[in-house]
């Protein structure tokens, strides 16, 4: 608990999952808890899975299910479970967006027909969501709010979302989830003074509305009181939960650098090794102040081609650009600062991104060397 009341941190008071396979192992002594909330909630589904490469992975589940509805379940795609990604199709229809039909789109930009028969993939919808998605960043534009912020600062900041990384780690919840909590954050404390005592119950309350978005099985208030070690009252969170609502109109659906990753990743047919690369850089970016003003299309877009030419696959290709709607010249600023990120001294007290992406989950891609800045220029020309 990064916020404590009177007395040193000394251990996490994060629940732990039970190590179940290779997809839950851990470095450390800690034990995981099992995955189930205190009230026994189904348990959550795994965060290691991702829905745009999800065709490319042969998933295995020992566990045969009886239920005949379960079975139906199985059989619709990820992608439609997910209510936050399937808001932004609504939202599209409402508005009466005409649909831009795939046939319309360059073969050699085509990313989406091969799908064409598979009703789940919603390859007629597929580039509408994501340019409605990039319309929507304007609506969401912040600044740095922290100088309108006497009892914050930066810091603080940064120990919170570490703090929430394990969060949604250790509960298994959706990468989307943890972006949607940490804007709904920024966006938050940019219309709101907060005081250094109340920092914590406004990211967990962040987490537990971007869970209620964007998850199937969403973690209680019980279970959020306990990772805070009981030091709110349910009526405090509840409280803050309208507080936030209202600060943000009720307008949750905000666009995330997450979705556009994998997206983009798509358009170069990016193996699950490089686009875990571009995550981390991704994931490591949400603990730093400075990018908060930057779009989450164009924060995703640069960290893609960081890792690109990490693995030495080449640079910004005209299928990223069209589907992007970036140029290099635009990725350019953003990605020396994430280059000047990933080769500062990292900070000890905010080691939760690195030592997850060290993981052989994640290929341990925190491992890598920092591509040189002189290579990096080479591509951004």
């Amino acid at each position: 608990m990064p916020f404590s009341r009177g007395k040193k941190r000394t251990t996490s008071k994060i629940p732990k999952l039970n190590p179940k396979g290779l997809e839950n192992q851990q470095d450390g002594p800690q034990t995981k808890r099992s995955s189930s909330s205190p009230q026994g909630a189904p348990k959550k589904r795994t965060a290691f899975v991702d829905i745009t490469n999800a065709h490319k992975i042969e998933l295995s589940n020992p566990i045969k299910k009886k239920d005949p509805v379960k079975k139906l379940q199985k059989k619709v795609s990820v992608l439609s479970k997910n209510f936050g990604f399937f808001f932004s199709c609504l939202q599209i229809y409402k508005h009466k967006k005409p649909l831009s039909s795939v046939f319309q789109i360059p073969p050699e930009f085509d990313i989406d027909s091969e799908h064409l028969s598979d009703s789940t993939h919603t390859v007629e919808y597929a580039k509408d969501i994501f340019d409605y998605l990039k319309s929507r960043e304007e609506t969401f534009v912040l600044q740095d709010y922290m100088a309108d912020q006497p009892n914050l600062n930066s810091n603080m900041r940064a120990i919170l979302v570490d703090w929430l990384v394990e969060v949604q780690e250790n509960f298994e919840l959706n990468h989307e989830t943890l972006y949607l909590a940490v804007k709904m954050t920024d966006h938050y404390l940019a219309v709101s003074q907060a005081k250094r005592e109340s920092l914590q119950l406004i990211g967990s309350t962040t987490m537990l509305i971007a869970s209620k978005f964007e998850e199937r099985a969403p973690p209680c208030v019980d279970d959020f009181l306990y990772i805070c070690d009981d030091a709110y009252k349910r009526s405090q969170l509840i409280a803050m939960e309208i507080s936030i609502l209202q600060a943000l109109n009720f307008d949750i659906n905000i666009p995330v650098p997450y979705r556009f990753l994998r997206r983009y990743a798509k358009c170069v047919n990016a193996g699950m090794d490089t686009l875990t690369l571009a995550r981390f850089i991704c994931e490591l970016s949400l603990l730093e102040m400075e990018f908060v003003p930057v779009r989450a299309s164009l924060l995703a877009s640069a960290c893609l081609l960081i890792a690109l030419v990490t693995k030495d696959l080449g640079g910004w290709t005209q299928c990223l650009q069209f589907h992007s709607g970036y140029s290099v010249e635009d990725l350019a600023p953003v990605v020396r600062k994430l280059h000047d990120m990933l080769i500062s001294p990292p900070d000890s007290k905010l080691a939760v991104v690195r030592s997850k992406y060290a993981h052989k989950v994640f290929f341990e891609v925190a491992l890598m060397p920092t591509v040189s800045l002189e290579t990096l220029e080479r591509f951004l020309k």
